[in-house]
């Protein structure tokens, strides 16, 4: 299966495109392009693509870390780094037919976990929230490449977010798929000494009355459950960045952004480096994951995750960048999807936190809404 490159590299944000290619990684992102091109080295452990890097042998490593930091990574020693000044445009590639060829579990099979995690929260003190997820896979009447499905991704995006990464390097049954995604989500950046990260927790549908949708922003914002959820997050990420920072600039509330298909509340959180030689992927690795895709505490709700859902692979992982500076961004994986090396098989991915507080046909819905921004992109059929 071919691979998404840059054939172009310009400053104006209608001349970047992304056709297929060699590339092992593209991160179209609202401030610019990254390309990973070609392959000096692979690995499937986080800490040999770190030492590497650290030593000195490696120009850069691009990738992704799976949801489970116990299972195999899949990062990349690109031969080449490459920077464009705009995100990704879709240049109106057409696409086959896809249609969603099953859910897995069901809706109702869903809905009963969502009740089981439910009973879980209310009766454990000490488990506060578990995200769950659940999958959709669809069928392209023709192969599709993973250049095709950025482009879309990208073009469907009104920032031109959007991510495809070869996840080959993890081995196993990951050899020739690739993750594709539209993520709003930024993990953590950095760039010198300067540290930046925009969480986001709590989320409600986007309405096409703009009334109806500016005043379900609002109740958003205001929403004691949801600005509980959020602030679970920023704790965590507070916790796990504060030992690395010597400043660290938190905002006490919350603020709404939005995508096509969603309000969320976000916090951007900034701070300065304690040691400069923490890079990227060090950053990366130690918060990754956040409450956003896994839940509070840590530990008790990635267990839960493995008795209800099995294994997420890359799903509610991390994709992203990190060169011998020290510097990248890496986003969180969700509005994702995997494409199998046949071209055809996609499945997608979305989930939602839940807390004591959850209305579980509320929570079916919100992983629905999230389904949008793969399915809209691909114009799939339903």
């Amino acid at each position: 299966m071919q691979a998404p490159t840059l054939a172009a590299h310009g400053t104006d944000p209608g001349t970047v495109v992304a056709p297929t290619g060699t590339a092992p990684f593209v991160l179209s992102r609202p401030h610019g392009t990254v390309v990973g091109d070609g392959v000096a080295d692979r690995w499937s452990c986080v800490g040999d693509a770190a030492a590497a890097l650290r030593a000195g042998t490696v120009r850069a490593v691009v990738g992704a870390l799976p949801f489970d930091p116990d299972h195999p990574a899949a990062l990349t020693a690109p031969h080449a780094l490459t920077h464009a000044a705009a995100p990704i445009t879709d240049t109106g590639i057409a696409l086959p037919r896809i249609g969603i060829d099953a859910a897995l579990p069901s809706e109702r099979e869903h809905v009963d976990r969502i009740t089981t995690a439910l009973t879980r929260l209310r009766s454990d003190d000490d488990l506060v929230k578990v995200v769950l997820a659940r999958t959709l896979v669809l069928r392209a009447d023709r192969p599709v490449t993973a250049g095709q499905l950025l482009h879309r991704l990208a073009g469907n995006d009104p920032h031109g977010n959007a991510f495809a990464v070869d996840l080959s390097p993890a081995g196993g049954s990951s050899h020739g798929r690739y993750l594709v995604g539209a993520s709003p989500e930024v993990l953590v950046r950095r760039h010198g000494d300067r540290v930046t990260a925009h969480p986001l927790a709590g989320s409600a549908p986007r309405h096409t009355d703009p009334e109806i949708d500016r005043r379900t922003g609002a109740e958003l914002a205001a929403s004691t459950k949801n600005l509980t959820e959020h602030a679970h997050v920023v704790a965590d990420l507070r916790a796990n960045l504060e030992p690395l920072c010597i400043e660290l600039d938190i905002p006490d509330r919350p603020t709404l952004t939005s995508t096509r298909q969603l309000w969320h509340l976000g916090t951007s959180v900034s701070g300065r480096l304690r040691d400069p030689s923490v890079t990227a992927l060090d950053l990366a690795v130690a918060v990754h994951p956040t409450p956003a895709v896994c839940g509070t505490p840590t530990a008790a709700a990635r267990e839960l995750i493995r008795e209800l859902e099995g294994d997420r692979g890359f799903y509610a992982g991390a994709i992203g960048w990190c060169d011998a500076a020290g510097d990248g961004e890496w986003m969180v994986a969700i509005r994702c999807a995997v494409l199998d090396a046949d071209g055809r098989t996609i499945t997608a991915h979305a989930g939602g936190g839940i807390v004591a507080e959850s209305d579980p046909d509320d929570e079916l819905a919100e992983t629905t809404t999230k389904f949008g921004t793969v399915l809209d992109a691909l114009a799939v059929h339903r």
